[in-house]
């Protein structure tokens, strides 16, 4: 699948990878400063922003896709950024092509199993008829009750675009539904990968707790794990600065 991407800067490459509901536009501050250093690639995942439809997702299909951007940009041996569900593909990606990866971070997941916590989302998007309004904050205000964090909310809604006088979803909502099981998954079983790698979780956040720190420590034996106290799963957006000297920092972008 040729995916959608934009790159921004020269020089050694950095991938970025988003995470389930968002698009690589949600990087773009961060993408900015760090293209004064270098080249940043910030990807679409299947299903996501401008990235084509498919009624098939799973991690190995996404790291296969990478592999096919990576190739079609000739690109070798790049770094890799991947939050959250982007990090599950980028240690899939790591797996499956070791020789690929020059160093990667995983940002606030671990490489197990999850629960989903993402239902009352997709009841709340799937239960919305779109062509009811035609304006962004409508949307909002019909999805309030069901989901009244605004944060959260203005985060989805990033996804609706105007055609004519439509408001449509970028994301393909029914697959990315069915295939939620996928996204639970756990990636890298019984493997080893000795990629350079940190793990960066936010301390305000659940998804990577102190029983996972064993796990990632076995699978990625040439790892870091580092938190960011006042960050919770956004960890790039609650701080912003300390990310951005983390990145810097591991990946020797000074």
């Amino acid at each position: 699948m040729k995916l959608h991407h934009q790159i921004v800067g020269s020089g050694k490459p950095l991938v970025i990878l988003h995470g389930l509901f968002g698009s690589s536009d949600n990087w773009r501050s961060l993408a900015k400063q760090l293209a004064k250093k270098i080249q940043v690639i910030m990807v679409d995942l299947r299903n996501h922003g401008k990235s084509p439809h498919s009624p098939a997702q799973n991690y190995q299909l996404m790291a296969d896709d990478l592999a096919e951007l990576l190739d079609d940009l000739s690109l070798r041996k790049v770094d890799i950024i991947g939050h959250s569900v982007g990090g599950k593909v980028a240690m899939a990606f790591a797996q499956h092509h070791q020789s690929r990866v020059n160093k990667l971070m995983v940002v606030d997941i671990a490489p197990r199993q999850y629960e989903s916590d993402h239902n009352k989302i997709f009841e709340a998007l799937l239960a919305v008829d779109l062509s009811q309004y035609s304006k962004r904050s409508e949307v909002d205000k019909a999805l309030s009750q069901a989901l009244p964090d605004r944060a959260v909310r203005l985060f989805l809604l990033m996804n609706l675009e105007l055609t004519g006088d439509n408001l449509t979803w970028r994301i393909n909502l029914p697959a990315l539904f069915e295939n939620t099981p996928q996204f639970l998954e756990p990636v890298c079983l019984d493997e080893k990968i000795t990629v350079p790698s940190c793990f960066i979780r936010g301390g305000r956040s659940l998804y990577v707790q102190e029983a996972d720190k064993v796990l990632i420590g076995t699978t990625f034996p040439d790892s870091e794990i580092v938190t960011i106290d006042q960050a919770g799963h956004w960890v790039h957006v609650d701080a912003p600065q300390e990310f951005l000297a983390k990145v810097t920092e591991f990946f020797n972008y000074d």
